[in-house]
């Protein structure tokens, strides 16, 4: 889970621990969760497209890109901050908005594979 909102964060932790799945970390930046990332191996993120250090579509090809492969979606409270070329091109595997995580398709989407 990558966000730099400090409640948000918590309140998807809260969320995807309800949909029955593991958090194994959180970052509030793309430092922080290229370093988690090498750490953890993490199966899934939930990366936010709005980073205080850079681009959160730019994290997630780089996430994509390491050797376990972990599905990658990218969220925002801005309808708008990601096309679907730009996640396709990340290697995402979606893009919601962040009022769209409670519906399940979160769960669906990091499950599948």
């Amino acid at each position: 889970m990558v966000d730099d909102d400090d409640a948000f964060r918590g309140l998807a932790v809260r969320l995807l621990s309800a949909l029955d799945l593991e958090v194994v970390g959180q970052s509030a930046s793309c430092a922080a969760a290229r370093a988690a990332a090498g750490r953890l191996q993490p199966d899934a993120a939930l990366v936010d497209v709005n980073l205080p250090d850079g681009s959160g579509i730019a994290l997630a090809a780089e996430l994509t890109a390491l050797p376990w492969k972990p599905r990658v979606v990218l969220i925002s409270s801005d309808a708008d901050a990601a096309t679907a070329a730009e996640v396709k091109r990340a290697g995402a595997v979606a893009f919601l908005r962040k009022d769209q995580l409670a519906d399940g398709t979160l769960a669906a989407l990091f499950r599948a594979g």
